[in-house]
């Protein structure tokens, strides 16, 4: 929506009649932060974004140099996005923080953040020793070239789209990495698993152990940001899955160069990057929302079973997955994420949310979720080293006892980790899922501005 000069005219002079009385009633430093914004439209959903981005590093900044917002408050109005906080701190040390936001922040250029001494005197950059700030087109004294208008508002319009719009994926970007790998991180730290590397034992496997698993979740975190971006610039769900493909196998790689030839995370390759595809595709409100990012990864995956299937025969037949869709019609992890995770959706994060409300910790939480799960699904890692039978067996049992105990206490879980190592069981496959329900969990606390 389009702004007049005379509306932005009483906007400014409502902001600095505003500014008075908050420094008359406190006398303490403020920072008035809003954006620069040429042409005459002053707000709209990507203006928004990169505000709320600039209100967040500043909080953080503030934070981390232990200063204290003792008053805050904000406007979003079509005359533009207003926040004023009140601080008690030197005007001059909080002068050295938005300054170092705005000239080195990726949208910091568009930021607009004055500092006033609690007498209303405006604190100037200069008084640091820094220079005014550069024209976000060809880098020469922004006051210069508004001056002799060097730039049209057109270039200064596409100019700002292009700063908002790549600092916005990058964050988004980065968000979902960052919750992705301390959400395989959180899984392999759930402690005690049954069959699974915790931070205890090995379990099962006698080929990785707990910092295997550290190695190969840092290594992941360039792969699940490059499917936030696939997402983002694919149109077709299932063009975005398509081209998750060949990034995928690429990261299978870096998975096996981290762990020296170990697979830890092949499956939650696969399944991680379909669900931060599905984040790619979606606006940052809807992250928060577990049931519209699971429909997005079962759009991204519809036929995805038929297809990887067709023509199937059990002389064509070869991996372990194959013949168990042909001998029981298991569909496995691919079954799982065309219908969308319906064991994450309906099954873990219900469980980990349940434990959580019942005052569980995070660790117990996740072991109650897994075992939820675990009696719920049919895990073809279970299958593979197990057998049909006992893989069933098991899945009976887990029920039995979650109606008995549905958080499970540490005494019970020990029982089962015992229990399971000395079968040669694993539910990997499940524990794949976990991963994801901690990212959903992770992805409701995050703030959607």
């Amino acid at each position: 929506m389009e702004v007049t000069l005379l509306e932005m005219l009483e906007a400014r002079e409502r902001r600095a009649n505003r500014q008075r009385v908050l420094l008359s009633a406190h006398g303490k430093t403020m920072v008035c932060f809003t954006m620069n914004i040429a042409g005459p439209v002053k707000n709209n959903a990507l203006i928004r974004r990169g505000y709320a981005l600039g209100k967040r590093l500043l909080r953080q900044q503030l934070e981390a140099a232990g200063i204290p917002v003792i008053y805050f408050e904000e406007i979003q109005e079509k005359t533009g996005n207003e926040a004023i906080f009140l601080l008690d701190a030197d005007s001059l040390a909080v002068k050295a923080i938005t300054v170092e936001i705005e000239d080195h922040a990726p949208v910091g250029r568009l930021f607009d953040m004055d500092v006033l001494c609690p007498d209303g005197r405006k604190v100037d950059r200069q008084e640091l020793g820094r220079e005014g700030r550069k024209c976000l087109i060809c880098g020469g004294m922004a006051q210069a070239c508004a001056r002799s208008r060097t730039h049209s508002v057109a270039q200064l319009q596409e100019r700002t789209r292009q700063i908002l719009e790549d600092a916005v994926i990058l964050e988004d970007c980065q968000t979902v990495a960052k919750l992705a790998t301390q959400a395989l991180l959180y899984e392999v730290a759930t402690t005690p698993k049954p069959g699974l590397v915790d931070r205890e034992n090995s379990g099962s496997h006698r080929d990785m152990d707990f910092f295997t698993f550290q190695a190969s979740a840092a290594a992941l975190y360039p792969y699940f940001s490059q499917c936030v971006k696939i997402g983002r610039t694919t149109e077709d769900p299932r063009e975005t899955f398509r081209r998750l493909r060949l990034p995928g196998k690429l990261a299978e790689g870096e998975m096996l160069h981290a762990t020296g030839g170990v697979n830890t995370h092949k499956g939650a390759i696969f399944s991680m990057g379909i669900l931060c595809g599905a984040l790619g595709r979606l606006e940052r409100q809807q992250w928060s929302d577990p049931k519209a990012v699971l429909a997005e990864c079962a759009a991204m995956t519809n036929g995805l079973v038929s297809q990887d299937y067709v023509n199937l025969t059990s002389e064509t037949a070869k991996t372990a997955g194959q013949k168990l869709y042909l001998q029981y019609g298991i569909t496995g992890v691919r079954g799982e994420a065309e219908g969308g995770f319906p064991a994450v959706l309906n099954v873990g994060l219900p469980k980990l949310e349940a434990a959580l409300a019942a005052g569980k910790t995070i660790n117990e939480a996740g072991c109650a979720a897994l075992l939820a799960m675990l009696a719920s699904t049919v895990d073809t890692n279970m299958i593979h080293r197990g057998g049909y039978v006992l893989a069933k067996e098991t899945s009976e049992k887990l029920k039995a006892l979650l109606e008995k105990e549905p958080f499970p206490s540490r005494e019970t879980l020990e029982v089962l980790d015992t229990e399971f190592t000395r079968k040669n069981l694993s539910p990997g496959g499940t524990a794949d899922l976990l991963a994801l329900v901690y990212l959903l969990h992770f992805l409701k606390e995050e703030p959607h501005e």
